[in-house]
């Protein structure tokens, strides 16, 4: 039994590198959905259906806890999946918790009304799926007041990094945080919110400047992640970790291996 994580294509990958450093002992299993990536463009019911079969199929491998290290499918198929009841012994949980957490100082299992927070002006680059739903800033209004988020759909960044293409991928970055700045001209904190996007963090920072706060997936994940297996330590287990895709093996191992800068192997899922 293998700790799951789950993206739509290598984006996760990002998430799956700070979660073995933080966490060297437990057995990971990576899935990446490659043949129907990138998710950010679909609609959410669609979304829905992908990532059903997606962590239903980690489930049978001998996943009980999946990870769905994607922002869109978070957003748009993780509280629809949790309401239709998960089998005994199985949990999914999503990327948007560690952000909140992080950005409003206070623990997910704090249940007190919504309070003041420091930080104002929340700069949200996210995919379109993912602008749409509006589920980040439904969350963080359970737990936080008088915060503006101006969220920024970032078209053709996913892409761009799946194909390899950084130089298209940087200059996207740039004219999305124009965009961004255009209608929010002094955010003081940016949540980069697809996982995809910490390969870009330096462009962001640079391009928003040094004194914005920038909040990027990975360690929050990794963090989040040792704290519920802390508390859960059934839901680690032993088992067969690996590297599953939908889409060609090969092209993506190549992928992965040029993302991570260490050989991954991808097997058919």
């Amino acid at each position: 039994m293998a700790v799951g994580i789950f993206d739509s294509g290598l984006g996760g990958l990002t998430v799956l590198n700070a979660v073995q450093e933080r966490l060297p002992d437990v057995d990971f299993l990576y899935y990446a959905d490659s043949a129907h990536a990138p998710y950010g463009v679909r609609d959410a019911e669609d979304i829905y259906q992908l990532t059903k079969a997606a962590v239903e199929d980690m489930w049978s491998k001998g996943c009980n806890l999946v990870v769905l290290a994607c922002n869109t499918a978070s957003a748009a198929a993780l509280r629809r999946m949790q309401e239709a009841g998960v089998p005994e012994g199985k949990r999914v949980l999503g990327v948007f918790v560690p952000l909140i957490e992080a950005l409003t100082e206070r623990q997910w299992g704090d249940n007190s009304p919504p309070r003041e927070v420091e930080t104002k002006h929340v700069a949200l680059f996210a995919t379109p799926a993912t602008v749409a739903s509006r589920a980040f800033q439904r969350e963080l209004a359970f737990r936080a007041i008088g915060v503006d988020v101006e969220a920024q759909a970032c078209g053709g960044v996913v892409d761009a990094i799946e194909d390899g293409d950084m130089i298209l991928a940087e200059a996207l970055v740039r004219s999305h945080v124009d965009a961004l700045k255009r209608k929010m001209p002094e955010p003081q904190a940016a949540i980069l919110g697809c996982t995809h996007y910490p390969l870009m963090e330096e462009i962001f920072q640079a391009a928003l400047g040094r004194d914005v706060q920038v909040f990027s997936q990975g360690r929050l994940v990794a963090d989040s992640l040792a704290d519920y297996l802390d508390r859960h330590p059934q839901m680690v287990g032993q088992g067969q970790g690996g590297f599953y895709t939908t889409g060609m093996p090969a092209r993506v191992s190549d992928r992965a291996t040029q993302f991570l800068r260490r050989e991954m192997i991808f097997q058919a899922a």
